[in-house]
């Protein structure tokens, strides 16, 4: 049975957001809230929560898993970013975007695409996942909350909890935050190449 953390969304609680992270470094898989969707997230190396992430959502290997980061200094042991891509992504993050680009070598292989050596990496603007990341002190391994057959994800905390709470060890219900998944651009080739239209703006990558 998973556990329901009832996060206040512009406020959150600091000892729900102490416990949430104390769950995550224990081995915990979570749905939680984001600028764009509830997403799966589990704490990097955690091999055994991301092979759930993958069942839940039905995932072969060549799915991008992103680093859901706090901030540059973060994002920047993950991945391989130039100044002209740095110059991007500063101007477009925290946002609702996800970067995919070559990953370093602190990225597990099993989070790498097999053949590009890639990884998704993002940024957010939402209270409660920064406020969960600083606590937390490093990435979240993660995925957008999309079941299989389904065309749009769940918005409500107390939903997921009731349909996923089989398969989740916790959800962090701070209200609804859209059914519309993150912009992915990929910049693996130097250019900015847009993978999937979604939230955020994709004129300043056109």
């Amino acid at each position: 049975m998973a556990k329901y953390f009832d996060v206040h969304p512009d406020h959150p609680q600091r000892r729900a957001i102490g416990n949430v992270a104390d769950s995550i470094r224990s081995g915990a898989l979570v749905a939680y809230p984001t600028d764009s969707c509830y997403a799966l997230g589990c704490r990097l190396g955690n091999r055994e929560a991301l092979g759930r992430i993958r069942t839940i959502r039905d995932l072969d290997d060549r799915h991008h898993f992103t680093l859901v980061c706090e901030n540059f200094a973060q994002l920047g042991q993950f991945v391989h970013v130039d100044n002209d891509v740095f110059r991007a992504l500063k101007a477009a993050t925290p946002g609702r975007y996800t970067f995919i680009l070559p990953a370093t070598k602190e990225v597990p292989r099993q989070l790498q695409h097999p053949k590009k050596k890639t990884v998704g990496v993002r940024i957010p603007d939402h209270v409660v996942t920064r406020a969960l990341l600083t606590e937390l002190g490093e990435p979240l391994v993660s995925s957008t909350l999309l079941l299989p057959g389904e065309k749009e994800p769940m918005t409500q905390g107390w939903e997921i909890k009731e349909r996923l709470d089989h398969v989740l060890d916790a959800v962090v219900d701070s209200g609804d935050c859209g059914t519309v998944p993150t912009t992915v651009i990929d910049f693996s080739g130097g250019e900015p190449e847009i993978v999937r239209r979604g939230a955020g703006d994709t004129a300043r990558f056109e």
